[in-house]
């Protein structure tokens, strides 16, 4: 195509009565209709939804190993409470054994059996 047909194009060729001009172009304007509009409306719509959908997805994924988390911290924060209190008993028999009561103390033999 020439570069005049190109620029005619959106141009529409109109008749004209005697005494008027013999050529006039009337530009006629490109618009979307109310079917097109509405189809815009709704794939935009759905991409939104498609957007809020994957963030939804991604905090609940978060949320999940969050959850994760606290639960291991809670089972490792019982299990030093258990070692503590474990450690804390086998001080006090070794402190007890080596104490100077505990040396002092004299062992005795069972003398008999009361009935």
């Amino acid at each position: 195509m020439t570069y005049s047909n190109t620029m005619a194009m959106g141009r529409q060729h109109v008749v004209s009565a005697r005494g008027q001009n013999s050529v006039s172009f009337r530009i006629t304007e490109k618009r979307l209709g109310p079917v097109s509009n509405t189809i815009i409306l709704v794939v935009l719509a759905c991409l939104l939804g498609l957007l809020y959908l994957t963030q939804v997805t991604k905090t609940n994924t978060y949320g999940y190993s969050i959850h994760e988390l606290q639960t291991e911290q809670s089972t490792l924060k019982e299990q030093h409470d258990n070692l503590s209190a474990a450690s804390a008993r086998l001080q006090a028999i070794n402190r007890a054994e080596n104490s100077t009561e505990a040396k002092a103390m004299v062992a005795t033999a069972p003398s008999g059996v009361v009935r």
